[in-house]
């Protein structure tokens, strides 16, 4: 089942008890000073269409004591921008993008799992874009397929364009993920329930 929600996650965390998700996989805004805005719909599908918006805002170490307390497994994307506060970890993703030009070869995710360095290479997304650091389906289907289980429960804390609910529901996992912004929560929400739609069609 997936569940999403137009909330703050932080006021969401601190309803929860200790260890309720065996998984949370998260991009937070890692404070870097980037301003995008969210996707909104023309013609009845996505389009690249951004507002500007000023969100990229670092979270708190509250965020993080609260994240690893709701969940027993973290994978955090833009984990080095996040070093300073969280464990040492040996299990990074590092996500090859295959963007060339000035784009960044690569992202880096830190994992809280005791294992080694792996690598995912798939060329980032482009066109129909929701959110402006949208990530692909396929990428959190290769995570839920390496580091969850069946059974597992999965939270997202920050859900964007909603590609990780969009994996969730295709591989069976329970999944509740938030997103404050009410402009990318609506737009995942369309993403989501048109992806539902197509299946449906096959």
């Amino acid at each position: 089942m997936v569940n999403i929600y137009n909330m703050d996650c932080m006021e969401a965390m601190s309803t929860m008890e200790t260890g309720k998700y065996e998984l949370a996989i998260v991009d937070p805004p890692y404070g870097i000073g980037m301003s995008c805005g969210a996707g909104k719909t023309r013609g009845g599908t996505m389009a690249d269409l951004y507002i500007p918006k000023n969100w990229d805002i670092k979270p708190s170490p509250q965020y993080f004591h609260e994240l690893r307390r709701v969940s027993k497994h973290q994978i955090i994307w833009g984990g080095n921008y996040f070093a300073d506060l969280l464990p040492a970890s040996r299990g990074w993703i590092y996500w090859e993008k295959m963007m060339g030009g000035n784009y960044a070869d690569g992202e880096l995710a830190y994992t809280s799992f005791d294992r080694n360095i792996k690598q995912y290479t798939r060329r980032s997304e482009s066109g129909g874009r929701v959110h402006p650091c949208q990530k692909p389906v396929s990428l959190y289907t290769w995570i839920l397929s390496n580091y969850a289980k069946p059974g597992w429960k999965i939270l997202d804390t920050h859900l964007g364009s909603g590609s990780s609910a969009i994996a969730a529901h295709d591989m069976g996992f329970h999944f509740d993920g938030y997103e404050l912004d009410v402009d990318y929560y609506n737009a995942a929400k369309e993403r989501l329930s048109h992806h539902e739609r197509q299946l449906k069609l096959f």
